[in-house]
């Protein structure tokens, strides 16, 4: 934008200014001849007076010693019938041309250009006085006037093409920042804002973006607020269930569905802590996907030890962490893991692979049928919400990566959530 108006400024000025520039330096120049036949003049109307007085040779000799183009031999007198006086360079045709009509003229000749006055004598006789004027003279200032209006027209193209330039860094500066905000934003940094500047029409959009920033926020706010109330509701029934635990007689399944029940409570206060914390906080966080997955697995361990499914996890010897919350890396791996417990029979194994690039789940089940179905919200085959996989797909998107279903090393499905993980001097 800004060599963009800078060429529009260039080429603006540069036009108006050879529209003025051109016709003064032919007005300057003409105004110079003018001068120059000025001056000639006078020297002739000296000569003429000089001839009313005497048309004596020494006379007029001495009369053209003292005129200025008499010194410099620039001054002639044609007296009829009589030798010239003075230096000559006027063609004579010229010469008798003005002296039959008595008219005053100039002519061109090499080196510049002759004046020619008529002036009568006696009455009866005519002579003529020549006035040479050379090219020096007739260009006296010219080329310095030029010099100076060309410096002058090169001062006021540069002045607007500077003037264009800021106009355009204030523009190209505020539409940067707006779109610096914009990208931002985008990126998963809420708090991104734009200070509205330049023109009125950058202001206002600066003005409306920082709106819909705001009132995005909000809105995904109240949203989670929402999530948060509907997890609130499930205090009741779920104190209802503890109580009912606590009626079990003592033993294994009565420690077992205890601890199921402590666990869901401790899920449903994450999920309302999570949901209600603004969504400001949450652009930058940073989860360890090995450490989640461990806490996660205890749970689903106790479970599957009770259907009598083998599991294994492999390559989760290190910390990965991955640009997500604490709260969707959690609904991930109960995702993953708990399509495995809804979707196959009881006692067949699955297998945990993690790693910097992906998180894999396995199993020995019947596979997935409509990879691309299953990733929709709200499809589901078992009667659910269906929303488990859609969640894994919508945290994907979020990374960069993508979710990949297919059939693994164990014969059945085998879904991969590839990873985006922190750099490590992004954690320093």
């Amino acid at each position: 934008m800004r060599a963009a108006l800078a060429r529009l400024a260039l080429a603006v000025t540069t036009m108006v200014a050879l529209s003025f520039v051109v016709p003064l330096a032919l007005v300057v120049m003409e105004i110079a001849e003018d001068r120059a036949v000025v001056d000639a003049q006078q020297q002739a109307a000296g000569m003429v007076a000089a001839l009313a007085v005497s048309d004596d040779p020494d006379v007029l000799t001495r009369a053209m010693a003292s005129t200025a183009a008499g010194a410099d031999g620039r001054l002639a007198v044609h007296l009829a019938g009589s030798p010239v006086m003075g230096v000559t360079v006027a063609d004579p045709s010229d010469v008798q041309l003005v002296e039959s009509r008595r008219q005053a003229t100039t002519a061109t000749v090499p080196g510049g250009l002759v004046y020619l006055q008529a002036t009568a004598i006696d009455g009866n006789r005519t002579a003529v006085i020549e006035v040479f004027v050379p090219d020096s003279d007739l260009r006296r200032g010219v080329h310095t006037a030029w010099i100076a209006m060309a410096g002058l027209a090169i001062v006021l193209v540069a002045g607007s093409v500077f003037v264009a330039d800021r106009i355009g860094v204030r523009l190209v500066m505020s539409a940067r920042s707006l779109a610096g905000a914009a990208r931002a934003f985008g990126a998963k940094d809420l708090s991104a804002r734009v200070t509205p500047q330049g023109p009125s029409e950058l202001r206002e959009a600066g003005a409306a973006f920082n709106t819909m920033a705001d009132r995005m926020i909000q809105f995904i706010d109240k949203e989670r607020e929402l999530a948060s109330d509907l997890s609130h509701r499930l205090h009741t029934p779920l104190t209802a269930l503890r109580l009912d635990a606590d009626r079990i007689p003592p033993g294994p399944v009565a420690d077992r569905v205890r601890q199921a029940v402590s666990d869901l409570q401790h899920e449903i206060d994450e999920i309302i802590s999570g949901a209600r914390r603004p969504v400001t906080e949450r652009t930058d966080a940073q989860t360890d996907l090995v450490d989640v997955l461990a806490d996660r697995l205890s749970f689903w361990a106790v479970l599957a030890d009770d259907h009598g499914r083998p599991w294994q996890v492999v390559g989760a010897d290190r910390p990965v962490f991955v640009p997500v919350p604490e709260e969707d890396l959690i609904g991930v791996v109960d995702a993953l893991i708990g399509n495995v417990f809804e979707h196959t029979p009881q006692g067949t194994p699955f297998l945990v692979t993690v790693s910097e690039q992906a998180l894999t789940v396995s199993d020995a089940g019947p596979g997935i049928a409509d990879a691309r179905a299953a990733l929709q919200r709200g499809h589901s085959g078992g009667g659910s919400t269906g929303l488990g996989l859609s969640i894994v797909h919508r945290v994907a998107m979020e990374l960069g990566g993508g979710v990949e279903i297919g059939r693994g090393e164990l014969g059945g499905a085998r879904v991969t959530l590839h990873l985006k993980p922190v750099e490590a001097h992004a954690l320093s």
